[in-house]
C-alpha cells in the first residue's frame, strides 16, 4: 500500500506541474496577442486544465487525440512540444504545421494528436474514423476525442457516438461542459436533463464527473480507457469545467457576471491540487514555488524560439494543400 500511494502521489504531482505548464502557455499566448505579436484567433482554456491532464494521463504515446478550437492544454497534454507549439502561433516555419495551421488546427499526426479544429463537433468524427483504423488493424490503440457542450448539438457528434457503439470502437467521447457554447448557456442549447443521458441513446456508459478536479476525470478517464482496449466499445465522460476567459480572446463576456467567474475559481483545478498536495505533506511551497518559476522559464524559451524563427517562404503557399496518393 504505501508503494501506491508513492507512486499515485507522483503521479499528482507531475499532473500538477503539467496544469501549470499549460497555464503559463496560456497566459502567455494571452498576453501575446494582447501586444499584436499574434495573428488570427487564439480560443483560451484557462481553466479547464484538469480535463486536458487527467485524460491524457490514461493514454499511452501511441494512442490518439482529437481536439477542439481550444486545444493547447490538448496539445501539450498529449507531449506536443511548446516551441513549436508557439511558433505554430506566431506563424514560423518550425511551427507543427508550418506556420499555416495557427491555433486552432495544430496537429502531429506522428504523436497521436490528430489535430484542433475550428470547425465545432468535427473532432468526433475523426476520432471515430480512428477508433475504426485501429479496429481493422486489430491495434492495441485507443482515441480520446475533447469536444465542448456546443458540440453536443451538433450532427457529426451523434452520428459518430452512433456508429463507434454499433462498432464497439475504441473511442472515448470526453465532453467538455465548460458551461457555454460560444455566449449561450449550455442549458439554453440542449433540452436534455445533463449530457450524461446522452450515453443512455447510444447504450454506451456515460459518467459526469468534476472537471476541476484532475483525479476525477482521470479516474473517469482510466475506467472508460480499460472498456475500449478490452473490446467494449465505447464510453462518454462529461466534464463539468469552467473557462475564466472569454470564448475568444477580446470577448467582452457581457453574458456572465464577475460573482459567478470568483465562484468558480474558487475551485480551481491548479490552486486545489496544489493545496492538497503541501497539505498532504507530498509538497512544500518551495516546492509549488519552483515548479512554477520551471513553467515560466520553460515557455520563456518557447516565445523566444518563436520570435527567432523564420516565417515561411513564399512558395511553400501550397504545399501540405493534398495529401500524397496512398
Amino acid at each position: 500500500m504505501p508503494d501506491m500511494v508513492a507512486e499515485r502521489s507522483d503521479q499528482l504531482v507531475e499532473q500538477l506541474r503539467e496544469m501549470m505548464l499549460i497555464r503559463e502557455f496560456e497566459s502567455r499566448v494571452g498576453t501575446l496577442f494582447e501586444n499584436n505579436e499574434l495573428p488570427g484567433f487564439v480560443h483560451l482554456s484557462i481553466g479547464q486544465e484538469a480535463v486536458a491532464t487527467g485524460a491524457c494521463s490514461v493514454i499511452e504515446e501511441d494512442d490518439y487525440i482529437t481536439s477542439t478550437h481550444r486545444g493547447h492544454g490538448h496539445s501539450i497534454a498529449k507531449g506536443l512540444d511548446p516551441d513549436r507549439m508557439m511558433a505554430e502561433l506566431f506563424g514560423k516555419e518550425t511551427g507543427y504545421c508550418g506556420g499555416k495551421s495557427g491555433s486552432m488546427h495544430i496537429a502531429d499526426v506522428d504523436q497521436g494528436m490528430l489535430g484542433a479544429n475550428g470547425i465545432v463537433g468535427a473532432g468526433p468524427a475523426l476520432a471515430t474514423g480512428a477508433g475504426l483504423s485501429i479496429d481493422q488493424n486489430g491495434e492495441d490503440r485507443v482515441c480520446l476525442s475533447f469536444f465542448g457542450d456546443g458540440a453536443m448539438a451538433e450532427g457529426p457528434v451523434h452520428e459518430s457516438m452512433n456508429l463507434a457503439g454499433v462498432r464497439d470502437l475504441p473511442v472515448v467521447f470526453i465532453c467538455e461542459n465548460n458551461q457555454y457554447g460560444e455566449m449561450t448557456p449550455a442549458e439554453d442549447q440542449h433540452h436534455v436533463e445533463g449530457f450524461e443521458a446522452r450515453g443512455d441513446v447510444y447504450d454506451m456508459p456515460a459518467e459526469t464527473v468534476d472537471g476541476m478536479s484532475v483525479q476525477e476525470v482521470y479516474m473517469a478517464t482510466a475506467e472508460a480507457v480499460k472498456r475500449a482496449r478490452n473490446g467494449e466499445g465505447p464510453s462518454l465522460v462529461v466534464c463539468e469545467t469552467y473557462r475564466y476567459r472569454g470564448h475568444y480572446e477580446g470577448d467582452p463576456m457581457n453574458y456572465r457576471t464577475d460573482d459567478e467567474v470568483s465562484e468558480w475559481k474558487k475551485r480551481d483545478p491548479i490552486d486545489s491540487l496544489e493545496s492538497s498536495l503541501v497539505e498532504e505533506g507530498f509538497l512544500d511551497e518551495s516546492d509549488v514555488e519552483a515548479m512554477r518559476d520551471d513553467a515560466s522559464d520553460r515557455i520563456d524559451g518557447a516565445v523566444e524560439f518563436a520570435r527567432e524563427s523564420e516565417f515561411p517562404a513564399e512558395e511553400t503557399a501550397f504545399e501540405d494543400v493534398y495529401t500524397e496518393d496512398i
